[in-house]
Parts: structure tokens; C-alpha cells; sequence
């Protein structure tokens, strides 16, 4: 028996020898670890340096994109107070006189360009719309007629497509405004007018994708728009018809197209005692009461914050016109819902009397606003 003891305790001690003599390479396996993890530290900040680098030249990209653009425009600007300011008005002017519309053509980025340059002439007042120049040469040059004005756009002057416009325009004497780079190219030479735009530096750094360029076609097609708005007399009335649709075209309704009238109205004489006015306006839910004198017309307005500034004993025992705030904010029907709300945000106010002659004709809420898409 103490036999067999002793040779389980020689087999228990081999075991914890040979446990003890493996025991180091456990060990290493934290340490290989150890090592890895200061590997994939070591990966993990190359390349988020990477990634900063890369962020800086997009950013950089996107800046000097800006900068060389600001410059073309910079340049246009010079050029309008000086030589180029003489042809821009007579384009401004004959494109006025015309009784007819503006045919805006071109090819490529010019092409894009125009048709917006088109869709804002005729969302201002100037009738105009755009003609795809391969298309005329294929029956659309009947589209355009002799009381037209042809705008042609080609940064080089020199676009094929165009031919056949130009050929039109000289053959049956339209008058032909030309926007390039080179007055002696064929467009320019051959307009009635020639706005020769000063060369600039396209911001792509092959210098071939038309930016600089198309940026520039661009902001003096919107002169010419805006001069021709203001030479009209364009209003923001006219501009309304031209924009009923979307939040612009919410903005442009007038105040008569949402208020309320008649018995919504909450209105109190001068002389009513508030216990007697206070249902009204509580009843009406405007968050205010007009007051109204002998004939009619409105002298002052009780809001929550007069309540509150007249709040005691004597309240209830008082007349309207002891309450009231004076010469209270209004606006007109023929208002623009816009300059109402502006109205109402300058003065802090969720209401405004609309009147015609002195006298409430309605009331209009910061909520009719909201619900109209105004805001």
C-alpha cells in the first residue's frame, strides 16, 4: 500500500515537472500578442494619417476650385466697368425692345448652361425658352421668328452646331447677342452684339473641363436677366404668377388669399368693458382682440401680454380702450404673405389685423403661415 502511495506521488511529480518545464511558452503567447497589437496600432495610425491626407487634398481641391472661379468672377466684374459694359447694355436694350422672345442655344456645358440662363429669363419677365442647336439644323430653326432675339453661347466662338443658327439669324435678320471668349471668332464676329468675356483660368487642373468658364456664362446670363427685370419694372406681384407652386410660391400669396374674416374675427368696441370682451377673445382663439372706435376703424389691440401687464381688481371693471396697446401692428390685403411674416417675426407678434381704408377687413395667424407653406 505505501508502495503504491509512492508511486503516485513520483507520477503526480512528474507531471508538475513537466507542467513547470512547458510553462514559458504559455507565456509567449501574451507576448506574441503584445507584439500584434503594436503592429495593428502602429497600422491603424498610418492610416488615419492616410486619411488626413487625403481629407486635406479634397479640401484643397475644393478651395482652389473656389478661388480660381472667385477669380473669373472677380475678372467679369472689372471687365462690366470697363469694356464689356458698353455691349451689355445694348444687349440689355435689345432684348428689351424685342417683341418677341429670347432664343437661348448652345452646345455642351454652354448648352446646359443656357437652358438655365433660358428658364430664368422666363421666370423674370423675358419670355424665352431653349433651342438644342443640332436640333434646328433638323427643322426647330421654325421655331424662332423675325421679332426674336437669338442669344448664342460658345466659349470658343467657334462651335459647329451653330452654324446653322447663325446662318438663320443673319439670312432673315434676327438680331443675334453672342456670349464668348473671342470676339473674332465666327459667333462673335458675326453678332449684332458680342459679349466678350475676359479668359480666365479653368479651375480643372488639365485646364480642359469647362468650370471657370461655364461659371462665368452663367453669372452674366444672370445680369442680363436681372437688368432686364429691373429695366421692365418686374415686381414681386408679377413674379408671383410666374411661381405658384412650392414654398416660393406660397410666399408670393398675399394676406387676402389666407386670412380670416367677418364673424372670425374677434373685435370689441372702444368702449365694451373687458369682462364682456374678454369672452370674445377668449372665444375667437387668436391670442388677441381688436378695437375698434366709433366708425369702425381699428385703434388698438389687447394681447395676452396686456392681461398680464393689467392683471388685478380693476380688469374685469375696465373698458377696452383702457387695456389696449395703440397703433397696432397691420398690413394690407395686397400684402405678400412673406413680408407679413417678416412683420410678425421683427415685431414678435402671432397676429396681424389686415385692413382697407382703417377698418379690419381680416386677421391673419402665424399658424395660416404654417399651414400655407410660408415658413
Amino acid at each position: 500500500m505505501n508502495q503504491r502511495r509512492a508511486n503516485l506521488r513520483a507520477i503526480d511529480g512528474g507531471k508538475a515537472k513537466t507542467a513547470h518545464a512547458n510553462e514559458p511558452a504559455p507565456k509567449a503567447k501574451p507576448a506574441a500578442k503584445k507584439n500584434g497589437g503594436k503592429a495593428a496600432g502602429k497600422s491603424k495610425a498610418k492610416l488615419s494619417k492616410k486619411d488626413k491626407q487625403t481629407q486635406t487634398a479634397i479640401l484643397g481641391a475644393a478651395q482652389r476650385t473656389l478661388k480660381l472661379e472667385s477669380t473669373g468672377l472677380t475678372t467679369l466684374n472689372e471687365a462690366l466697368g470697363n469694356g464689356l459694359g458698353e455691349p451689355f447694355t445694348r444687349a440689355v436694350e435689345t432684348i428689351a425692345s424685342s417683341k418677341g422672345r429670347v432664343i437661348v442655344s448652345g452646345i455642351g456645358k454652354s448648352g446646359h448652361i443656357g437652358q438655365k440662363i433660358a428658364a430664368t429669363f422666363a421666370s423674370t419677365g423675358t419670355p424665352a425658352f431653349f433651342v438644342h442647336p443640332s436640333e434646328a439644323s433638323h427643322g426647330d430653326l421654325g421655331m424662332i421668328t423675325r421679332e426674336d432675339v437669338i442669344l448664342a453661347i460658345s466659349w470658343s466662338g467657334e462651335s459647329a452646331e451653330l452654324s446653322n443658327i447663325i446662318a438663320f439669324s443673319r439670312r432673315f435678320s434676327v438680331p443675334l447677342v453672342a456670349i464668348t471668349s473671342r470676339k473674332s471668332s465666327t459667333l462673335g464676329s458675326q453678332a449684332d452684339v458680342c459679349l466678350d468675356l475676359p479668359r480666365a483660368k479653368e479651375a480643372c487642373p488639365h485646364g480642359l473641363a469647362p468650370t471657370t468658364s461655364t461659371t462665368m456664362q452663367l453669372a452674366i446670363g444672370d445680369c442680363l436677366a436681372i437688368a432686364l427685370l429691373e429695366t421692365k419694372g418686374f415686381t414681386a406681384h408679377d413674379f408671383k404668377v410666374f411661381h405658384p407652386g412650392g414654398s416660393l410660391g406660397a410666399s408670393l400669396k398675399y394676406v387676402g388669399d389666407l386670412m380670416h374674416k367677418g364673424d372670425d374675427m374677434p373685435i370689441a368696441r372702444h368702449d365694451e368693458d373687458m369682462a364682456s370682451a374678454l369672452v370674445t377673445m377668449t372665444s375667437k382663439a387668436f391670442g388677441c382682440l381688436g378695437i375698434v372706435d366709433k366708425k369702425g376703424k381699428l385703434i388698438g389691440v389687447i394681447t395676452d401680454g396686456d392681461l398680464r401687464r393689467n392683471m388685478g381688481d380693476k380688469l374685469l371693471g375696465s373698458t377696452t380702450s383702457e387695456v389696449m396697446t395703440k397703433k397696432p401692428k397691420s398690413v394690407t390685403p395686397g400684402t405678400l404673405a412673406s413680408a407679413a411674416l417678416e412683420t410678425m417675426n421683427a415685431s414678435r407678434i402671432t397676429a396681424l389685423f389686415v385692413v382697407e381704408k382703417g377698418k379690419p377687413a381680416g386677421i391673419v395667424h402665424v399658424h395660416d403661415m404654417l399651414r400655407a407653406g410660408v415658413v
